[in-house]
């Protein structure tokens, strides 16, 4: 069977983009490949929200070349966002690439690649950067694996909203959402075949359905599928990422206080905490604002984890406006912070602003910022230490395959001894030692639980 390689950047919505493209390829026949280099069609699923991203699928494009010029058979292809934003540039300046097809073709990517594998005398680049109507309906299909724990589904695709940073609208286009009977049909599959837990993605996901469905009884469509899918009996966890702040409304803050399924734990960016940049960024609220719907989450759900997404080095940030959103770093107390270096993005309002900042001010800001950040998140992980938590265990650690790992209701990370059997399974876990953004910890088991803190460390240790 021939076999196929599919290599991801970027977030959680191209991890599910990838998903789906590689059970197109399974049904036809081929066999996923772990490494590009034995594999007969090679894909790059690609980032465009950050020059970065688009680096580094540039320098795995070209280090492909080699595999390419040894065996001209090999079908190479770039998908995603910055196929989308950069596919015409690309096919003129990369003529060794077969195929380029943009974020509303995801579902077509196994058909044409295996027609361009089947049929290797085309000699132009196959490129299709089209829209497509419905195709936010496309990703539905998820691969088969062994004890699966959590699942991805994706139930809208674009953004609407044009923060005047943001290259999203471009590569995904305007918002469009799936129906609600389609996406708990799916999340029913996933449940039926042992999944626990399961995340609705969407860009700006709190939006879904506004363009589409009604509110009714004082919710919002987004709410009425968290109470639809609430009805699955074997769901254990639901989760959602990532919303907007200015869409965080009454009903959502109920909905998580009041469906026992919905995770402790929200991800919600703020990008900076300075109005004036906020107003800059065409962000839609105020630091005021965004402290008040901090404060609601907070008093309803006392237990409740919060992470964001800052920017440092806007333009026209200044060491004002920078230590705005320090202030509001240390007023927040955020339990985890993604912190990125503005990058300028061809096509937003930002990147034509006269104001940019050089590459060492962003880089200092962008080292305090995660100074102060780290230590909160320590000092606020260390709690745990000693505690109980319950984790599903997601299967193997990331960074030591002989562990295991599983996150809390509140999305820590936990890594613990590896045992099949816990595979896909909730276990209470003793939390022994934390770095900060992880723990490791032992399962409150027979055969565990019992044995000698000093013998406990030791194993966990050997995780690190």
């Amino acid at each position: 069977m021939p076999l196929v390689f599919l290599k991801t950047f970027g977030c959680q919505m191209n991890v599910r983009d990838s998903e789906q493209v590689l059970q197109d390829f399974v049904e036809k026949g081929y066999t996923i490949s772990p490494s590009e280099k034995l594999s007969d069609i090679i894909l790059i699923n690609t980032c465009s929200v950050r020059a970065m991203a688009e680096d580094k699928a540039i320098d795995k494009m070209l280090s492909l070349k080699g595999l390419k010029d040894k065996n001209p058979s090999i079908v190479l292809g770039i998908i995603g966002c910055m196929a989308q934003n950069r596919g015409e540039e690309i096919a003129k300046k990369y003529p060794f690439i077969d195929l380029i097809l943009g974020t509303q073709k995801f579902h077509k990517v196994a058909e044409i690649a295996d027609q361009i594998y089947r049929n290797p005398r085309r000699q132009q680049c196959y490129i299709d950067l089209s829209e497509e109507a419905n195709s936010q309906n496309t990703i539905t299909k998820h691969l088969a694996k062994k004890r699966q724990a959590v699942a991805y589904v994706s139930i809208m695709q674009g953004c609407s909203m044009h923060c005047a940073f943001c290259i999203v609208p471009t590569t995904r286009g305007e918002e469009r959402s799936r129906p609600v009977s389609e996406i708990f049909e799916e999340a029913q599959s996933l449940t039926a075949n042992g999944v626990k837990e399961i995340v609705l993605l969407g860009q700006i996901v709190n939006r879904y359905g506004a363009k589409e469905f009604s509110w009714k009884n004082g919710k919002s469509p987004f709410v009425q599928l968290l109470e639809q899918l609430s009805t699955l009996k074997t769901l254990e966890r639901l989760r959602f990422t990532s919303p907007h702040p200015i869409g965080f409304k009454e009903d959502l803050i109920r909905a998580l206080k009041e469906i026992p399924q919905l995770c402790e734990h929200v991800h919600i960016p703020v990008q900076s905490g300075s109005d004036r940049i906020l107003k800059a960024m065409r962000r839609g609220y105020t630091r005021s604002k965004f402290l008040q719907l901090i404060e609601k989450l907070r008093k309803e759900i006392p237990d409740i984890a919060l992470s964001t997404d800052v920017i440092v080095g806007y333009p026209g940030e200044t060491e004002e406006d920078f230590l705005q959103t320090c202030s509001l770093l240390e007023e927040v107390q955020f339990d985890n912070a993604f912190i990125f270096r503005y990058s300028p993005r061809e096509g937003t309002p930002a990147a034509n602003l006269t104001e940019q900042l050089s590459e060492d001010i962003k880089f200092e800001r962008n080292y305090q910022l995660l100074e102060i950040q780290n230590a909160i998140t320590l000092k606020k992980s260390q709690r745990l230490v000693g505690q109980t938590v319950e984790i599903l265990v997601e299967g193997e650690s990331k960074k030591k395959a002989e562990k295991f790992q599983g996150r809390t209701r509140t999305n820590h990370l936990v890594i613990i001894p590896k045992n099949e059997r816990w595979r896909g399974e909730l276990l209470p876990v003793k939390i022994l030692q934390t770095t900060g953004h992880t723990f490791y910890g032992i399962p409150i088991l027979s055969g565990f639980d019992d044995q000698p803190a000093s013998d406990q460390i030791e194993q966990i240790s050997s995780a690190r």
